[in-house]
């Protein structure tokens, strides 16, 4: 989809639907054609209601008027949503170029909301299908007309969306074609695309000469070579503290011999979301050419029960010299990370996020609006809590406590993997995590919930690349 700013009037814009959006107490203001736009409010047609949508005809265009609800609600995830219910529309009526009128006062944030809905609304993943549903070309152009320039964030928006529909296109591939080596393979080319940008992909050989005996032994049961992607990049004036984005990327997660029920297992494929939202956001990170330092690690692999693979009760050992008694092999993503979080700290790591769909007991707890987080900083969750919402990527922090601790101490090695009762799930796992960072402020997003068909527009079905969005707005709050 081609995405441009102006500051024509939508009618000299030559689009062929424009979208016209009308708070709570306001009219129409510009109208056309005598009045036809406000007739349809006064007359109960259109409506002012948030989300409401009626359909003109007039000079030779169609219009969606769109209602906002209250101005002062309106903030920019109720402009994503109200530009997605635009683009069904839209969609429907076979628009190729649709212009948003943006309504008077509204600031760059805000317009920002309205790109980025159309576009993730705009998402397909239909590249496996010989018939897909709709035949048309769909969207091909958006134009945001305002009477300031806003440029800066229709392009910010832009990218970052993008961003975020390449991770989806990740996380919907399935995990015969997106292996541990081609999720590398998608590191290395957006290296070659964007200025700044470094890549170095690890083999399993790599893997064990590291003393990573947590990722090793889950990379073992697979046939497909696991890797560990490492991105890095050095904004222009960059002097800030170095941010390490973790992501947990098991390309496919069969359980290992702890083995996962039938019933839904082809959708852990998207247990490399952690990962792809990690990837992808660093792409759009740099693309911005924000001034942060970033070191991002990737564990990719396959989580398979074979004759070599991990068994409960085997114990492995970490690169940072811990030891873990493995009590079910279906707690295997925390194994990965526990090496790639002590290999971005002993890559100087100043502040951590790392990002995994973790635990089922995360969606038990908090469903799919919202992440879970963890964290070791008060100060670090708080940056971490603000930036969620002003991205609309939301978090809802949970406990750590010397409890949760002492539940994983181990009887044979230092520590378990996983609990033998369900009893706070998602936080022992995360108290597991923070073995491996140290005294560096580090927040672990659990996103088991909120990384794939959550029902949620703009992003309902399949992968939503949910954390992309987050984390560029982390790197820009810790540029300023």
């Amino acid at each position: 989809m081609q995405i441009e700013a102006t500051t024509q009037a939508p009618l000299e814009t030559g689009a062929d639907t424009i979208a016209v959006g009308v708070f709570d107490g306001e009219d129409i203001a510009h109208d056309v054609a005598e009045g036809t736009l406000q007739r349809l409010l006064d007359r109960g047609e259109a409506r002012r209601a948030f989300k409401r949508l009626a359909v003109a005809h007039a000079e030779d265009r169609r219009f969606i008027v769109v209602g906002l609800g209250d101005r002062a609600r309106f903030d920019p995830e109720r402009a994503r949503l109200a530009a997605a219910a635009v683009h069904g529309r839209a969609r429907e009526l076979s628009t190729t170029t649709l212009c948003w009128e943006v309504p008077h006062h509204l600031d760059d944030v805000r317009v920002a909301g309205l790109v980025e809905g159309t576009i993730l609304a705009g998402y397909r993943f239909d590249r496996y299908r010989n018939s897909p549903d709709d035949d048309g070309a769909g969207l091909q152009r958006l134009l945001v007309s305002a009477h300031h320039p806003v440029d800066a964030p229709v392009a910010t928006a832009a990218i970052v969306a993008t961003a975020q529909n390449r991770a989806r296109d990740l996380q919907n591939t399935p995990a015969n074609e997106l292996t541990p080596e081609r999720l590398a393979a998608r590191a290395h080319e957006l290296a070659g695309e964007v200025e700044g940008l470094t890549v170095e992909a690890l083999d399993e050989d790599a893997i064990e000469s590291l003393g990573m005996g947590a990722f090793a032994a889950v990379a073992r049961g697979s046939a497909v070579p696991a890797r560990l992607i490492e991105l890095r990049y050095e904004g222009p004036k960059a002097d800030g503290p170095l941010l390490a984005l973790v992501g947990k990327a098991v390309t496919f997660d069969s359980g290992g011999i702890s083995i996962k029920p039938a019933m839904k297992m082809s959708e852990m494929k998207f247990d490399m979301s952690g990962g792809a939202a990690v990837l992808e956001a660093i792409g759009a990170i740099a693309r911005l050419q924000l001034p942060v330092r970033v070191l991002g690690v990737i564990g990719a692999t396959e989580n398979m029960p074979s004759g070599r693979a991990v068994k409960p009760g085997d114990i492995v050992r970490a690169s940072n010299g811990t030891t873990i008694e493995v009590v079910n092999t279906d707690a295997e993503g925390r194994l990965v990370l526990a090496d790639c979080l002590a290999h971005a700290v002993g890559h100087g790591a100043e502040r951590i996020v790392d990002l995994a769909t973790l635990t089922g007991a995360i969606v038990t707890a908090l469903g799919s609006s919202h992440a879970g987080l963890m964290a070791n900083d008060d100060g670090w969750a708080r940056s971490v809590e603000a930036a969620a919402r002003a991205s609309g990527d939301l978090v809802w922090r949970l406990p750590l406590h010397p409890d949760h601790a002492e539940a994983i101490k181990g009887r044979y090695a230092d520590i378990v993997n996983s609990t033998e009762n369900r009893r706070a799930a998602s936080i022992t796992a995360a108290e597991f995590l923070q073995r491996f960072v140290g005294d560096v402020p580090w927040a672990h997003l659990d996103i088991a919930g909120t990384a794939n068909d959550t029902g949620r527009a703009p992003t309902p079905t399949g992968g939503t690349g949910y954390g992309v969005r987050l984390l560029v707005e982390l790197a820009r709050r810790l540029a300023d």
